[in-house]
C-alpha cells in the first residue's frame, strides 16, 4: 500500500503549527469541495485525502503517532503493547530475540504492519510459537458534517465518503451542533481478525443568515413600518417551513414579541413534536420625509402635547 504523506497533501512543512495547518486546510477545502466540483472524480478524491490529512494533522495525539509511525499510526498503542510483550518474554528467557527487531516499522520504512503481527505472535521463533496470535481491535474514525437547518428539519438518508467507502446514514431531525453519533464497525479494520473500529460523526450546523436557535425553539427579527404598527396591518413572515400571514395589531410597540406554535424545528427523537418560531418587531422609521409629511407629524406632536 503506497504511503500517503499527509504533509504534502496540505502542501505545509512538517515543522508547521495548528494555525498553518488549519489556513492550508480551509483554502484547499474550498477549492476542491463537491459542491464547487460536480462530478469530478478527481477533486472528490483529493477532498477526501484532505480531510483525513486535517483528521490527523489537527489533532495533537494523532498526528504525534503519525510523526513516528506514518500510515502505521492508526497501530501504535498495539504496535507498542506488542513491543512490550517482545521484551518482557525475552527477558524471561522465553527468547533469544530483542526488541532490536522493530527497526524499520512505522514512516518511510519497509515492514508491513501485518508482517510485523506475523513475525511477532505467529511464526515459530516468535512469542506464538503454538499458533497463538494477538487481536487487537480497529482504531476508531472520526469524521465531521456539515449542515444547515434546513437540512435538519426533517429526517433524512445521506450518503458519505469517509476513507474511500461510502457509507449512507440516516440524519435524524432537530440534531443539535456538535452532536456526534457512533456508527458501529465502521472505523479502521482490526489486526488478526480483531474486530473493527467504530466511526464517529460529529454534525456541524451552521448559523443562519435569519433565525437563531435554542434546542428546538427558533427566533426571528421581523421588520415593520411605523404605520403598519401605528394603524395595524397584515404582514408576511418567514419560516423554515414557507411564509405565513400575520395580523399585526394597533399600536404595536418596538420591540413587541409573537409566538408562531410549532414553527420552529423538530424536537429530537419526539416524532411530532416541535419547537415555537419567537418573532421580534422591530419598528422602522420613516426616514426622507416630504414637507406634506412633516407637516402631518407636527400636527400629530400638537395634538399629542394638547391632549
Amino acid at each position: 500500500m503506497a504511503f500517503i504523506d499527509y504533509y504534502k497533501v496540505l502542501g505545509v512543512d512538517k515543522n508547521a503549527d495548528e494555525k498553518a495547518i488549519r489556513n492550508a486546510y480551509r483554502k484547499l477545502a474550498r477549492k476542491y469541495h463537491p459542491d464547487l466540483n460536480p462530478n469530478d472524480a478527481e477533486a472528490n478524491k483529493r477532498f477526501q485525502e484532505l480531510n483525513e490529512a486535517n483528521e490527523v494533522l489537527s489533532d495533537p495525539e494523532k498526528r504525534k503517532k503519525y510523526d513516528e509511525y506514518g500510515e502505521n499510526w492508526q497501530h501504535a498503542d498495539a504496535y507498542e503493547q506488542a513491543k512490550q510483550q517482545q521484551r518482557q518474554y525475552s527477558y524471561s528467557g522465553g527468547g533469544t530475540g530483542s526488541a532490536g527487531g522493530f527497526e524499520g516499522f512505522g514512516a518511510g520504512g519497509d515492514t508491513d504492519f501485518s508482517e510485523f503481527f506475523n513475525s511477532m505472535f505467529g511464526g515459530s521463533g516468535g512469542m506464538g510459537g503454538a499458533g497463538r496470535q494477538a487481536r487487537y481491535r480497529g482504531q476508531d474514525y472520526n469524521a465531521e458534517l456539515k449542515l444547515t437547518l434546513n437540512d435538519i428539519a426533517e429526517t433524512h438518508k445521506q450518503t458519505l465518503t469517509v476513507n474511500g467507502k461510502q457509507i449512507r446514514i440516516t440524519i435524524p431531525a432537530g440534531v443539535e451542533n456538535g452532536q456526534t453519533i457512533k456508527i458501529k464497525d465502521h472505523g479502521a479494520p482490526g489486526v488478526n481478525g480483531g474486530p473493527a473500529g467504530d466511526l464517529f460523526i460529529t454534525f456541524n450546523i451552521a448559523n443562519h443568515p435569519q433565525f437563531k436557535r435554542q434546542g428546538a425553539d427558533l427566533y426571528e427579527a421581523i421588520k415593520i413600518d411605523l404605520y403598519t404598527a401605528v394603524l395595524g396591518g397584515d404582514i408576511t413572515a418567514e419560516t423554515l417551513t414557507g411564509k405565513v400571514k400575520l395580523k399585526v395589531q394597533p399600536e404595536t410597540q418596538n420591540g413587541a414579541k409573537v409566538k408562531l406554535k410549532g414553527k420552529g424545528l423538530p424536537v429530537y427523537k419526539h416524532e411530532g413534536q416541535h419547537g415555537d418560531l419567537y418573532l421580534t418587531y422591530e419598528v422602522q422609521l420613516p426616514t426622507k420625509l416630504t414637507d406634506k409629511q412633516k407637516e402631518l407629524f407636527e400636527q400629530l406632536a400638537k395634538l399629542n402635547t394638547e391632549k
